[in-house]
């Protein structure tokens, strides 16, 4: 038994210290805390974004004009009390009648497009990792030696991704399948010291050091147990607690989500698009539903980043965004799982061809087999004069030598291919050297500036609200900033913009803790290609300007 339990354990210190997921949690902070990172250095001390210091000089003055966000996300909560009136509405579209009344390839989309909607009027819920679709594409050409060298080498990859995947998560499973049963058969055998399991962490520790001197005569007596079982069910335990599992509902969650990554993610034998009933090998756009709210297991994502940059500024109510003249065009290409790339393309083209300004992309893979299909659509985008904000990712890694998709950078041709994609890493409120935050990943080149995007207060389905941390919540602050710079400037290009959100930036002169990194110290200019923190403030002085110089 106490192989199987130290095995456990190790997958479980290994998980919980590096894996993020966007996961909500729900943490206590006071009021002043809550809204951090719209909070302004100068006056709070913080590398907040100064949204709040924006509003307070009153530098926004009253606008009619509106300007539309696409988020590509996942489903999203369109009745939360923060999006109410939020959310862009098609108004060359009647509603329900199944007819494509202003003729753009989609039937009643009234507010956006569900691009992993069925036939059947339901939502696809799973994908594969993007390398299981590899592996299982490019297998037989493989092992007939069809396909040429950058593909072989892309396939080799995508197999040893495969594989560690495999060995890691499947064990890893059975541990928590095994970790269910000890919890309640430790919970049981100590009950007889704690009726109705009511110890404290210390408590555990102390009887767990008692047994190991040989003192269970009593637990013997009243239970047929080796010494050595009960030790071992203890140690779990008291391993467990220490580890903020303590409670069966939390490792029950956990295995859940772990046989879908099994089960789902990496069974090459999923067919994805059963129901959809498209070819996801063909750039075709005729499929889908407008059905955006219809999988409630999957609202949360959208409703954050959604949240984070058109919540409703007026009705006091959890967040504030950025402006309540921002309307979200919610476009679904994600779920559990890796985004097909013809889901991203028609997005973007869903997007610009149906006013969208600016996309955000809170998304992103290791891999792309159809990358062509999406830089394309970006450079179409970029002719219609339509930024783009992709969140980094949260690997830990460093994206100048680890391929990570959607980009502007073409890691084969190592050249950049647009300029109106911003790439966005995450920092905490931590002021020291541990400001950038562990799990962002990072690049000299292909990281272009940092937002906060660590225990930001965001909105959850259901009209509510929780804590949750990862570059999916830093891309929408510069979705947010980039708006309201479109909103007030509207004479601007998408070129000066972007070049307005790297420059008005605050400069980081410091060295700081590398992400995924321990002790290793690093300047942080090596983590972006700006060396700056986004400020919003900034940004709409540097606009102003522009602005004046282009009308006089």
């Amino acid at each position: 038994m106490f192989k199987n339990v130290i095995f456990f354990l190790l997958l479980l210190i290994i998980t919980n210290c590096s894996i993020y997921n966007n996961n909500i949690v729900i943490k206590k902070f006071n009021n002043e805390d809550r809204f951090w990172y719209q909070r302004d250095l100068e006056k709070d001390s913080i590398f907040g974004i100064s949204l709040i210091r924006l509003y307070e000089e009153n530098r926004l003055l009253q606008t009619k004009s509106e300007i539309i966000v696409a988020t590509l996300d996942t489903q999203i909560d369109l009745n939360h009390n923060d999006l109410l009136g939020q959310i862009w509405v098609n108004k060359k579209e009647i509603p329900n009648n199944g007819i494509d009344d202003d003729k753009n390839g989609y039937i009643d989309d009234i507010n956006g497009w569900n691009f992993l909607g069925t036939i059947g009027r339901h939502h696809t819920s799973r994908n594969n990792y993007e390398y299981v679709k590899i592996v299982r594409e490019n297998k037989n050409a493989y092992e007939n030696n069809t396909l040429d060298s950058l593909e072989r080498k892309e396939y080799k990859r995508a197999l040893d991704y495969y594989n560690n995947a495999n060995n890691y998560y499947k064990p890893y499973l059975s541990s928590l399948k095994y970790a269910k049963e000890v919890f309640k058969l430790a919970l049981d055998s100590l009950n007889y010291y704690y009726p109705n399991n009511n110890f404290k962490y210390k408590e555990l520790d102390s009887i767990y050091n008692s047994i190991k001197k040989g003192d269970i005569r009593t637990f013997n007596q009243i239970r047929e147990a080796s010494a050595k079982d009960f030790t071992a069910l203890v140690f779990t335990l008291k391993s467990l607690y220490q580890l903020n599992y303590s409670n069966y509902e939390q490792i029950d969650e956990n295995e859940k989500m772990l046989d879908s990554i099994v089960n789902s993610n990496l069974n090459i034998y999923l067919k994805e698009r059963r129901y959809i009933g498209d070819n996801v090998n063909e750039l075709s756009k005729s499929y889908g539903n407008p059905l955006l709210n219809i999988y409630d297991r999957q609202l949360n994502h959208n409703t954050e980043v959604s949240g984070v940059i058109a919540a409703n500024r007026n009705n006091k109510k959890g967040i504030k965004g950025f402006s309540n003249n921002i309307k979200i065009m919610p476009i679904c290409i994600a779920n559990n799982g890796s985004e097909h790339d013809k889901d991203i393309a028609n997005g973007i083209y869903y997007a610009v061809n149906n006013g969208a300004k600016i996309i955000n992309m809170s998304f992103g893979k290791e891999f792309s087999i159809h990358k062509k299909w999406v830089f394309d659509a970006i450079k179409y985008a970029e002719s219609k004069k339509v930024l783009i904000i992709h969140c980094a990712g949260n690997n830990s890694m460093n994206i100048d030598f680890n391929p990570f998709y959607p980009s502007d950078f073409d890691y084969f041709k190592s050249e950049e291919n647009v300029e109106n994609f911003i790439n966005v890493g995450s920092i905490s409120k931590r002021t020291d050297n541990t400001l950038v935050s562990p799990f962002s990943n990072y690049g000299k080149n292909n990281v272009d500036l940092f937002a906060p995007g660590e225990d930001i207060y965001v909105a959850i389905k259901n009209s509510n609200y929780g804590y949750d941390s990862g570059t999916s919540l830093a891309a929408p602050m510069v979705s947010g900033t980039a708006a309201l710079i479109w909103l007030y400037y509207p004479n601007l290009t998408v070129q000066e913009v972007k070049k307005i959100i790297l420059e008005s930036g605050v400069t980081i002169d410091k060295m700081v803790v590398k992400p995924g990194a321990e002790n290793e110290l690093v300047h942080f200019s090596e983590l972006c290609k700006s060396g700056k923190i986004l400020n919003t403030y900034n940004a709409m002085k540097m606009a102003e300007e522009m602005s004046r110089k282009k009308t006089n």
